[in-house]
C-alpha cells in the first residue's frame, strides 16, 4: 500500500534549503524571539494581506490566545458564549473552554461540510459575543454570510484557518484576512506545515495584536516585567526558519492539490460515492483533505485498502459526543453525526505518484457494498 501522506518526500523536496536554514539558526545563537521570527511573520501577514502575524507554539494556541486577547480588551468576558461548528476537530472547542467562555455547537452544511449561517444565526443568544468560522478541509466557510450575521449582532467573527493556508475568496482576499482575527497550525501534515509544532495569529485589530504578544510571552512586552498573566507559546527560530523556506511553495502546492482534486473529481464516478462539491470560486479551496461521503463507509475503506490505496476519516467522533465535552451529549444534531459516519479521505498531496492517484480512482470506481 503507498503512503495516505509522504510527509518525508514532502520536505524532502526543500533538503538542501532546509538544511541552511538549520545551520544558519544554529550559528546565529539565537533560538527564541529572534530574527527568523520576526522575518517569518512579516512574510507571512504578506502572504495573508493583514498587517499582523504572531508566531505561537501550535494552531490551538492561536485560537485560544486571540479569545484572551479580546478578553484583555474588554470585548469578551468569561461565560460568554462562543458558536462553532460541531464538526471541526476538538480544538476549536478546546480554545473556548480554555479562555473560559461557553462553545456553543452547530451544525454543518452537509454540501459543503463547513459551518451552516442558518444554524449559527438560530443559536444567538443575549450571551452570544463571538463565531468561530472553520474554514474546515481547506474549503473556506461563507464568510460573507457570517459577516452579515456578525455585524448585525456585533459579535466578533474568528476564523479557525488551521487547514486553509492560501484560500482566497471571490475578491482575492486570504484565509487570515476575512475575520476580526485568524488562528493558523502549522502541525507537519498541514498545507503549510513546519517540522514540529508550530502556529500562528493574523489580525488587522492593533490593539489585540498587542495584547498576544504580550500573552505569548509570559504576559511581557519587557524582560522581567509581566503586565498580565500570559503564557509561553512562542514560535521558535528553528521553525520559523524553517516555515520562511517551506512558505516559498505554498501557492505552488496549493494549485497542485487543486489540480489533483480535479482529476479525482472528474475520474470517480460511481453512484456510492458522494464527492465533495466543487465551490465556483476555484482559489477558494486548497483541498486539506478531499473527502467523500459514502453510507457504506467501512465496506469502501475495507474495499480501499485490500486494493492498496490507503484512506482516513476525518473526523469519526463529532465534539458533541467526546467524552470531554459530556454536557453536550443529548444535543441533536443529526446533520453533523452523519458526516461523522459517512466521511472519508483519499490521499491527496503534492508529489503523489500519478499511478497512485489512478489506483485510487479505479479502486474508488469498483467499488460496490
Amino acid at each position: 500500500m503507498f503512503p495516505f501522506l509522504d510527509l518525508a518526500g514532502i520536505n524532502l523536496r526543500d533538503e538542501a534549503a532546509l538544511t541552511e536554514a538549520f545551520q544558519r539558526v544554529l550559528r546565529s545563537g539565537w533560538y527564541v524571539l529572534g530574527s527568523e521570527l520576526a522575518a517569518f511573520e512579516t512574510e507571512y501577514a504578506a502572504a495573508c494581506g493583514v498587517r499582523h502575524a504572531i508566531g505561537v507554539g501550535n494552531g490551538l494556541d492561536a485560537l485560544t490566545l486571540i479569545l484572551r486577547g479580546y478578553r484583555q480588551l474588554g470585548r469578551l468576558t468569561e461565560g460568554d458564549e462562543v458558536i462553532l461548528p460541531d464538526n471541526s476537530f476538538v480544538a476549536t472547542a478546546l480554545a473556548v473552554s480554555e479562555a473560559g467562555l461557553t462553545p456553543v455547537l452547530v451544525e454543518p452544511d452537509a454540501d459543503t461540510f463547513n459551518i451552516n449561517p442558518t444554524s449559527v444565526q438560530a443559536a444567538i443568544s443575549p450571551r452570544t459575543r463571538a463565531i468561530i468560522a472553520v474554514h474546515l478541509y481547506g474549503r473556506l466557510a461563507d464568510m460573507q454570510r457570517l459577516r452579515v450575521i456578525a455585524d448585525q449582532h456585533r459579535l466578533l467573527l474568528i476564523e479557525d484557518a488551521a487547514q486553509a493556508h492560501g484560500a482566497v475568496d471571490a475578491q482575492g482576499v486570504a484565509a487570515g484576512a476575512l475575520g476580526d482575527a485568524a488562528g493558523f497550525s502549522f502541525f507537519p501534515v498541514k498545507n503549510l506545515g513546519a517540522l514540529g509544532d508550530a502556529g500562528a495569529l493574523t489580525t488587522n485589530d492593533e490593539a489585540l495584536a498587542e495584547q498576544v504578544r504580550k500573552l505569548r510571552n509570559y504576559g511581557s512586552s519587557r524582560k522581567y516585567v509581566h503586565e498580565l498573566q500570559g503564557v509561553n507559546s512562542r514560535l521558535d527560530e528553528l521553525q520559523a526558519a524553517f516555515l520562511r523556506v517551506k512558505l516559498l511553495r505554498m501557492a505552488g502546492d496549493a494549485q497542485a492539490r487543486r489540480d489533483l482534486a480535479e482529476r479525482y473529481l472528474t475520474g470517480v464516478s460511481n453512484p456510492y460515492l458522494y464527492l465533495p462539491q466543487v465551490p465556483q470560486v476555484a482559489g477558494s479551496h486548497v483541498w486539506h483533505q478531499f473527502v467523500l461521503r459514502c453510507e457504506h463507509r467501512e465496506a469502501l475503506q475495507a474495499h480501499l485498502e485490500h486494493s492498496g490505496v490507503p484512506s482516513l476519516i476525518h473526523y469519526p467522533i463529532p465534539i458533541h459526543r467526546q467524552a470531554a465535552y459530556q454536557e453536550f451529549a443529548g444535543q441533536d444534531l443529526p446533520i453533523s453525526q452523519r458526516l461523522a459516519s459517512e466521511v472519508l479521505s483519499l490521499p491527496l498531496y503534492p508529489g503523489i505518484a500519478d499511478e497512485w492517484v489512478e489506483q485510487t480512482i479505479k479502486a474508488c470506481n469498483a467499488f460496490r457494498p
